[in-house]
């Protein structure tokens, strides 16, 4: 994808067609908001196709051999701290 520029939310909603635009030719544009990236128009591939966060499941069998014991029993220890 081309580079991304750069423009702040007034500017941005006053361009938002030619912004749209650009990003259909594959141009993204950062909005940003008090100098600060606040959002992103992109291009509708990048935006399909860009990874998602991990599941629940996804993260299932990973911590095995974390705990030195049975993690149900680690967590009641750890609660039991604050009590």
């Amino acid at each position: 994808m081309a580079m991304k520029r750069t423009k702040g939310v007034q500017e941005a909603r006053q361009e938002l067609p030619a912004l749209v635009e650009a990003a259909h030719r594959g141009s993204g544009t950062i909005i940003t908001k008090h100098g600060r990236p606040y959002a992103a128009i992109v291009p509708i591939n990048e935006a399909m196709t860009r990874p998602r966060g991990v599941t629940v499941a996804q993260l299932r069998g990973t911590g095995k051999k974390i705990w030195k014991r049975d993690a149900a029993e680690e967590v009641s220890r750890m609660r039991d701290e604050w009590r």
